[in-house]
């Protein structure tokens, strides 16, 4: 394994992103040897704070990860802390003074990672100010990691690219999404291309529907006043739901490489319908939570949330229809569910594959069950919590006659396999250390996710909504279960079921 030289430069370093997910993500990276003792890192913010306060705080977001006090010492001495208005271009030559010494202090030959960890108001105003301030001047290679949202709309973000473009190529432009990073999102491709069994059905000849859902059983907590102006189409639609659309119908690339992955899952994106503002309303559902109760637990409605305006419009949920018109997928619906305050957290995709043409067990079956269909075949995907994937299959139920029933094929990774897996931003970071830009977005997909989505944000934009319109603890609005009744579909992922059967959900 060869070592990684690089200086990191995090912009938000004492923010909430940088303590859970950066500091231990590079611990990791330090643990397994991808960093050893040629490299620094740089935390910049406005507060005052000192190195060796800064390293405490480093120290503590590892402790549970460390192996000894002394393991998490060593590698917290190569953090250093600068103030830092980013704004202020005088900020940026004590800054450039630190790079260069912490360049010869550990040997990085001028390698620079920049990690935008902060408002995303001041991302053209920081790559701008790194590139006339000299802090770009060096040997090595220069890359910069971008947090979402990557704008508010298309325009915004195309503004946004363009500034950055000016210092940066689109090849050293690492706009990061962390679903990307999970194990299982990347596994879709390895379901698809390594299994004839699916892929030869991955069409609209054997696929009846898919299902994407993204749930959150918890409400906004302490993002009150950035959720309130951004919502969910734009906080989990835009970015991570139509990314893992795009995995789930692209193409098979001829390589499994960074270009033709890219390729393909813009095809993907380009293809799906760009909806009027009438098919909006059809196709598509909004919502927002009131208060509820699941078992003994009672929640507070969203506007009743710190910093939400008590008469916020912004929706915590939407569900909808995606219509993809290619020869693959013309006439299967995308379905995507997503939202604050449902039944349960959990990320799951089910391919729902057709039915048989006919039924031959009926004759078998009592008057009763006469019009039933047979169960659907469906494969999962589990994302999150847990880890894996089944198929459901119709067998035959003991005993006589011929009743059949669904079974499922079932596989989930095991507890010490989880524990041990990457986490999502361990593995992006190491991706952008060894310049691999497969699993983070290129322009052109953050380009179209945002023609799609301003569209229905557009169409949503000229009525004013009857919020709220679904208790928390639900899975949702009534409308997302209308939805799919009218095309003769309905979710096949409804934990809410059994908390109404016990009577454990007060919707009132």
């Amino acid at each position: 394994m060869m070592e990684k030289k690089v200086l990191f430069t995090i912009f938000g370093g004492t923010g909430d992103l940088a303590q859970r997910k950066l500091y231990p993500s590079l611990f990791r990276l330090y643990k397994k040897g991808d960093l050893k003792e040629d490299f620094a890192v740089i935390g910049t913010a406005r507060r005052p704070w000192s190195d060796e306060h800064y390293r405490e705080v480093v120290i503590g977001t590892i402790k549970e990860l460390s192996d000894s006090q002394e393991q998490a010492e060593t590698f917290a001495s190569h953090f250093y802390y600068q103030s830092h208005d980013v704004t202020d271009t005088s900020h940026y030559d004590s800054l450039k003074d630190l790079a260069e010494t912490l360049d010869q202090k550990y040997h990085l030959e001028g390698n620079q990672i920049f990690y935008l960890a902060m408002s995303p108001n001041f991302f053209g105003t920081i790559v701008s100010h790194l590139k006339s301030q000299g802090m770009l001047d060096t040997d090595g290679y220069h890359r910069v990691i971008i947090e979402k949202p990557f704008g508010s709309d298309y325009d915004s973000a195309k503004e946004l690219n363009e500034e950055i473009n000016q210092v940066f190529t689109e090849q050293e432009i690492y706009r990061i999404d962390h679903y990307l990073g999970k194990e299982m999102i990347q596994n879709i491709s390895a379901i698809r291309f390594a299994n004839n069994i699916f892929e030869s059905m991955w069409n609209n000849r054997y696929i009846d529907n898919v299902q994407i859902n993204i749930a959150e059983n918890l409400g906004v907590e302490e993002r009150g006043g950035y959720y309130d102006k951004s919502g969910a189409l734009k906080d989990m639609v835009q970015n991570h739901i139509l990314q893992i659309l795009s995995l789930l119908a692209m193409e098979p690339p001829v390589a499994f490489s960074e270009k033709e992955l890219r390729t393909e899952k813009i095809k993907a994106l380009n293809a799906i319908r760009i909806y009027s503002e009438e098919e909006v309303k059809q196709h598509f559902v909004r919502g927002q939570y009131a208060k509820g109760q699941l078992e003994d637990k009672e929640f507070a409605g969203y506007r009743e949330e710190a910093n939400v305006d008590e008469e916020s419009a912004t929706e915590t949920f939407v569900a909808g229809k995606f219509l993809i018109d290619n020869f693959r997928w013309s006439g299967v619906p995308f379905y995507v569910r997503t939202g604050k305050r449902l039944t349960e957290k959990g990320t799951r995709i089910n391919i729902v594959f057709k039915q048989v043409p006919v039924n031959v067990f009926k004759q078998d079956l009592n008057e009763q069950k006469q019009n039933e269909s047979l169960a659907p075949n469906v494969l999962t995907i589990y994302i999150q919590p847990t880890e894996g994937f089944s198929l459901s299959l119709n067998g035959k139920e003991i005993g006589q006659g011929f009743e059949t029933l669904p079974v499922k094929l079932d596989y989930r990774n095991s507890t010490e396999i989880v524990e041990n897996t990457p986490e999502a931003y361990e593995k992006l970071i190491l991706d952008a250390l060894n310049g691999d830009g497969t699993n983070f977005t290129h322009w052109d997909e953050v380009a179209q996710s945002w023609r799609i989505v301003d569209v229905i944000r557009h169409a949503w934009d000229q009525e004013t909504p009857d919020f709220p319109n679904y208790a928390a603890g639900t899975m949702g609005p009534q409308a997302a279960y209308d939805l799919l009744a009218a095309d003769g579909f309905e979710w096949i992922w409804r934990p809410d079921e059994w908390y109404r059967e016990r009577d454990l959900l007060n919707e009132k």
